[in-house]
C-alpha cells in the first residue's frame, strides 16, 4: 500500500520540472495515446526508451520510480498470463493436455507489460511527480476555461479532481495503518476463500470511509474558515506565460507518434 505513488510531488529541479503544467498535461494525454500506437518491437522498444528517456529528464531517483511499479506487480503479472494462455496463434511454443502456449502470446504478453510501465512512468513523470497540486489545480482550470462559457464550474471540476488525487496517498497509509491495527486484533487477511477475504475487510472498510468522510469534513471547515468562495473573482499570485521552452516538447511528443508510425509500418519483427 505504501508503495502507490500516484500524488506524490518529487521537489527538484529539471526540464520537467520547469515545464508549463498545462503543456504537461497535454503531453501526457498525447503520450498516452502514442502507448495505444505500439504494434510490433521497434515502436514498442521506442517507448520503453522513452519511458527511461523521461526519468533521466525528471531526475528522479530510480528507486523512487520503480517503488511506485511495486503497487501494478500483480495486474503485471495478470494481465500477462492472461496474453499466455489465452492468445492464439500459429507458432506452438508448448502444449499440454488442454494448455498451450504459442509465441504470439508471448509477444503479446511483454508488449502489454511494456505498455502497462510506460504509461504508469511516463504519466507520473509527467504529471504527479514533477507538477505540484496547485499547479496542477490552475493548469486543469485553464485548459477547461472555454466551458465557463457555458457556466460549468470548471474551477470546482479542477479543485474536486486534484483533491482526490492528492488524498490517494493519504488513503493508502490510512489503509495500511488499519490493516495493520485490526492484524495485531488478530484479524487474518491472507488465509481462506476468496469470500473469506472479503468479509475479513469489511472492518477495514468502514473505519477507512469512517475516516475519509472525517477528513473530507475537516478539509471543507479548514477551508470556510479561510473564507475560500470557488474561482469566481479569485486571483492568482503566479500567472503562468508560455515560453518557447515550453513549445518544443509539443513538437517533440508530434515527432515520438510519427516515429511510432514510421516504424508499425516496416513490419520489422512481430506485429500485432
Amino acid at each position: 500500500m505504501k508503495s502507490i505513488a500516484f500524488g506524490q510531488y518529487y521537489p527538484a529541479e529539471s526540464p520537467l520540472h520547469r515545464l508549463d503544467p498545462r503543456v504537461k498535461i497535454i503531453l501526457t494525454i498525447l503520450y498516452i495515446v502514442c502507448s495505444f500506437m505500439c504494434k510490433n518491437v521497434l515502436s514498442y522498444a521506442l517507448l520503453l526508451i522513452s519511458a527511461i528517456a523521461l526519468v533521466m529528464l525528471g531526475r528522479i531517483p530510480l528507486r523512487i520510480v520503480l517503488k511506485g511499479l511495486k503497487a501494478v506487480l500483480f495486474v503485471l503479472g495478470f494481465t500477462a498470463a492472461l496474453n499466455i494462455f489465452w492468445t492464439a496463434g500459429e507458432q506452438l511454443l508448448f502444449e499440454w493436455k488442454f494448455i498451450k502456449i504459442y509465441v504470439e502470446g508471448i509477444y503479446a504478453a511483454v508488449f502489454i507489460m511494456i505498455r502497462i510501465t510506460a504509461l504508469i512512468i511516463g504519466t507520473s513523470m509527467l504529471m504527479t511527480y514533477t507538477t505540484t497540486p496547485i499547479a496542477l489545480t490552475n493548469a486543469i482550470e485553464d485548459l477547461l476555461s472555454p466551458l465557463k462559457k457555458l457556466h460549468v464550474p470548471v474551477h470546482s471540476f479542477a479543485m474536486m479532481m486534484t483533491i482526490a488525487l492528492r488524498f490517494i496517498p493519504t488513503l493508502t497509509e490510512e489503509t495500511d495503518r488499519i490493516m495493520t491495527a485490526q492484524k495485531a486484533r488478530g484479524a487474518d487477511f491472507t488465509s481462506g476463500s476468496l469470500v473469506a477475504r472479503a468479509k475479513a475487510l469489511i472492518p477495514v472498510l468502514i473505519p477507512l470511509f469512517v475516516s475519509a468522510f472525517n477528513r473530507a469534513g475537516d478539509l471543507a471547515t479548514a477551508m470556510e474558515c479561510r473564507c475560500y468562495n470557488g474561482g469566481e473573482g479569485r486571483t492568482r499570485m503566479t500567472v503562468r506565460k508560455l515560453r518557447f521552452a515550453d513549445i518544443i516538447p509539443l513538437f517533440l511528443i508530434l515527432l515520438f507518434g510519427a516515429g511510432l508510425v514510421a516504424l508499425n509500418i516496416l513490419k520489422i519483427g512481430y506485429t500485432m
